[in-house]
């Protein structure tokens, strides 16, 4: 079987690569995030080990694009972050398991193993909330039948607030998780794009799923 690392750090690339190897596995490198996702789309893997922090563009980036052109490489993510909020975005954005640096090879070795026996083909992941469905890996909205045209952004906004259906989502949560930024009072870049996908997602139906809490943010959830 063939694995994909991207990584930057030429200790962890060599000891990787090395131990890979010598369980049978073939391996190919990327160094930077650029690298990475171009062999991610045009070769042949199995599995994609791969980092956050990376040149060029990071991880979050990388997998972001995977997925949008529904390509299903199983993905581990290998990285120093341990923060369970970047925890649980890794595993939002489509990645397969997450492991925190340092690590020991054995448990790396068992993680691999691990996915590579569910097999080559991912289910699809489908939201729903009322008549409002989101494939994730296809990329498609679909409310009451009817295809949901969603730009990448309001693609990833609406996926935070349906995985988090019920909860009302501050402003700036939904900016560092959206936009991978700082909330910065002065901008308008939350509210702007919740109006344009409100647009698409309520404004043409007769039940609006979502919804302002004045002065804290907003939650998508039905309401009687």
């Amino acid at each position: 079987m063939k694995i994909l690392i991207v990584e930057d750090e030429r200790k962890t690339v060599a000891y990787l690569k090395r131990g890979l190897e010598e369980n049978g596995f073939v391996a190919d490198v990327a160094d930077d995030g650029d690298d990475g996702a171009h062999l991610a789309q045009t070769g042949s893997y199995d599995l994609i080990i791969l980092d956050v922090m990376l040149p060029g563009r990071d991880g979050w980036s990388v997998i972001g694009e995977l997925r949008r052109r529904q390509i299903g490489t199983p993905v581990l993510f290998l990285t120093a972050r341990d923060a369970v909020d970047d925890r649980v975005k890794g595993l939002e954005l489509g990645a397969d398991d997450y492991l925190v640096k340092p690590f020991a090879f054995a448990e790396l070795l068992a993680r691999v193993r691990t996915i590579l026996r569910r097999g080559p083909v991912r289910q699809s992941q489908v939201l729903s909330v009322a008549d409002l469905e989101l494939d994730l890996h296809r990329h498609r909205a679909v409310r009451a039948g009817r295809p949901v045209d969603l730009t990448p952004k309001e693609f990833q906004l609406l996926s935070l607030l349906m995985r988090r259906v019920g909860d009302v989502l501050s402003r700036t949560l939904i900016a560092e998780q959206v936009w991978d930024i700082s909330f910065d009072s002065d901008s308008n870049v939350v509210e702007v794009h919740m109006r344009r996908l409100r647009a698409k997602v309520d404004e043409p139906f007769n039940c609006k799923l979502i919804h302002t809490v004045r002065g804290v943010g907003y939650v998508l959830e039905q309401r009687t």
